[in-house]
């Protein structure tokens, strides 16, 4: 199986997420030798910000863009094409200031593209086209907001990753990063033991395709 990694964070080696990111990869490499890893960092390497230019780019027809709008859309293609070829998709996502990193933003931004990574029917429904994706978003927060109302994150990622077609999501959190160090390894902890009960294996169609 084919797994792409996106981190997030701007804290490099020192971020839980990558901590739990480079925990899971561990595991994945132990359950499946074969796996294939691909990881991107957007906090080391932020994409740019989706602005007017890359718009204009997008719905600029193709043999009518200019050199610069060239580069737009080979940046955007690049990135849904490594988001459509994985099996699977690891998600390592700080929360700051009650919701998800700028750089992950940006980076939904670009691969949501009408006709491509999603369509509207004729009756006007949303149809996520990228789908059949095991999806796995890795949280961590300063204090504690699982599974309340004040999580604003979660419902944000669940229903823009679902517009995109990735409907089977699973969230794990480390919480309470910035209560203490008791806490802290306690939360990583907690998320690492469930990242460690996850089946990891590769699913079978994988093995029969393979």
């Amino acid at each position: 199986m084919k797994t792409l990694v996106i981190l997030s964070s701007i804290l490099g080696n020192r971020s839980h997420s990558k901590e739990l990111a480079d925990h899971m990869v561990a595991r994945i490499k132990q359950a499946d030798p074969a796996a294939v890893i691909t990881t991107r960092d957007i906090g080391a390497e932020p994409l740019p910000y989706f602005d007017g230019a890359t718009a204009g780019a997008l719905f600029t027809p193709a043999d009518a863009r200019t050199l610069e709008q060239q580069r737009i859309v080979e940046r955007s293609d690049a990135l849904i094409a490594e988001l459509l070829q994985a099996d699977r998709i690891v998600f390592a996502v700080p929360v700051y200031n009650f919701t998800l990193p700028a750089q992950l933003k940006s980076y939904l931004d670009h691969v949501a593209r009408a006709g491509v990574t999603f369509r509207y029917t004729p009756e006007g429904v949303a149809e996520g086209l990228v789908k059949g994706k095991q999806v796995f978003v890795l949280t961590a927060r300063g204090g504690k907001a699982e599974g309340t109302p004040n999580d604003t994150m979660t419902p944000y990622l669940r229903q823009m990753l679902g517009f995109l077609g990735m409907n089977e999501v699973t969230f794990i959190a480390a919480e309470g990063m910035a209560m203490g160090e008791v806490a802290a390894l306690e939360g990583v902890a907690l998320a690492r033991q469930r990242i460690d009960a996850l089946d990891l294996a590769p699913a079978r169609s994988a093995l029969q395709a393979a």
